[in-house]
């Protein structure tokens, strides 16, 4: 993506909810070579967060509650998370979770969005978000995959007033033309079953070695290896515990 740190309205930090939080680790640590620092007071729960050298980069937490599936969520950076959460729920979204504090590091709104797709508010205080994008092993993309591709622009765009670039195939969202994600529409292809969601997307050195270790590591792939057309080299993968994710080719989403 062409941001390359947190900035209001946009990305800002992918966090996933997990059934094995030891496991989990084991399994990124492998694949990204995070290294992992879990927050020691009880009442974070086991919140732990992912680092590449200095960086922040991500986080893995259990799930919280029964109802919560194993998924990555990505959060968007705010200026007020409660009145961004009364926007979005006036334009027909609904809040699940907050608005609430974490400790002194920000705060906090799980949304979700008019289509089925949840999302995260994060109105920053001591912790901005990840300290670095695009670099192999840290977030450079994020898609939203949804069966109601008009109705999901309308309310982005009027909740964070992104910019949006729109061809046949593909849709990309973006802060003032900077483009940081996408939309793909679910069709048929899609089972029934799956929800709208957003789906964050790690860079890497290499999209084919990256899906093989994920594999050998006891994860899946999606969707294999492949060049978009005029595009970059993407891979779609399940972590062991049946998350998904996406991969790319560091590098390719930067022009």
């Amino acid at each position: 993506m062409k941001l390359d740190k947190p900035v209001i309205g946009g990305p800002c930090w992918t966090e996933l909810g997990t059934s094995d939080l030891d496991g989990a680790q084991r399994f990124y640590h492998r694949l990204f070579g995070w290294r992992s620092e879990t927050d020691p007071r009880q009442e974070a729960g086991g919140y732990t967060v992912a680092h590449l050298g200095d960086a922040a980069v991500a986080a893995l937490a259990p799930l919280y509650q029964e109802s919560q599936p194993v998924a990555w969520n990505v959060s968007f950076l705010v200026a007020d998370a409660d009145a961004t959460a009364a926007q979005a729920e006036a334009s027909g979204a609904t809040v699940l979770v907050g608005p609430m504090d974490v400790f002194d590091v920000g705060r906090f709104v799980v949304v979700l969005d008019p289509t089925g797709a949840a999302f995260q508010l994060w109105e920053a205080r001591t912790f901005p978000g990840a300290g670095l994008f695009n670099a192999p092993g840290t977030l450079g993309w994020v898609e939203l995959m949804t069966r109601a591709p008009e109705r999901a622009i309308a309310f982005y765009r009027a909740l964070f007033g992104w910019s949006v670039n729109a061809s046949p195939h593909y849709t990309q969202w973006g802060i003032e033309g900077a483009d940081f994600g996408g939309m793909v529409t679910m069709d048929e292809k899609f089972p029934h079953e799956v929800p709208a969601h957003w789906l964050p997307y790690f860079a890497v050195a290499d999209v084919d070695e990256s899906a093989a270790k994920a594999t050998e590591a006891g994860g899946s792939a999606l969707m294999e290896p492949t060049t978009v057309a005029d595009g970059p080299r993407i891979a779609v993968l399940r972590d062991p515990q049946g998350a998904m994710f996406g991969v790319y080719r560091a590098g390719d989403y930067a022009d």
